[in-house]
């Protein structure tokens, strides 16, 4: 695959070369990219902290698993919500647009204009971020591919098995690290 610089609405995939403990495995959603660097949300990992505790106006809000999501290591105590508008061509108060319909919804915004706005929302506790120039080195040593997302990579039902998912439908051998296993000897 080849390496192109990841834009707003872009999935980072982490490669099988990515073993620091933070990202193994990881699906990051792009959210920004520019000069001054990158940031996104881990897309595929549960918080172990219970939405309720944090947010419990939310709960019965967010989309099925009704859980909070580790958005990643920068900023643990912040919050970023991902929203789906329920009708298109529609921009609710409180929302900007990311890709397709899917966009970020700012957690100011009060309960009673969010609930029926929205098709799907998820929130991320934290985020992942990246100084100037950084992602563009840990892309040319081939710790990520980029890959345009889809509506389903970020509200699927199985956001624990989203790193195979992606690297399935992915076109020539990048998809055969979908069946990567830990141990080296069986790959």
């Amino acid at each position: 695959m080849t390496v192109r610089e990841p834009a707003p609405g872009d999935l980072l995939i982490a490669s099988v070369l990515l073993a620091d403990g933070v990202f193994n495995e990881s699906v990051v959603l792009v959210l920004d990219s520019d000069e001054d660097g990158a940031l996104g949300v881990i897309l595929n990992e549960i918080s172990s902290t219970p939405l309720s505790a944090v947010l419990p106006d939310w709960v019965n809000t967010v989309s099925e698993p009704q859980v909070l999501f580790h958005g990643g290591p920068v900023s643990p105590n912040g919050a970023i919500c991902l929203a789906s508008v329920a009708s298109s061509g529609e921009e609710p108060p409180g929302w900007r647009p990311l890709f397709d319909s899917v966009g970020l919804l700012h957690l100011d915004t009060p309960i009673e204009i969010v609930a029926g706005a929205y098709q799907d929302l998820r929130i991320f506790a934290g985020y992942a971020g990246w100084s100037p120039g950084q992602l563009q080195a840990e892309l040319a040593d081939g710790y990520w591919h980029v890959a345009p997302a889809q509506y389903s990579d970020v509200f699927g039902l199985q956001p624990l098995d989203l790193w195979r998912q992606v690297l399935r439908r992915q076109p020539g051998e990048l998809a055969y690290f979908s069946t990567w296993v830990d141990d080296p000897e069986l790959n």
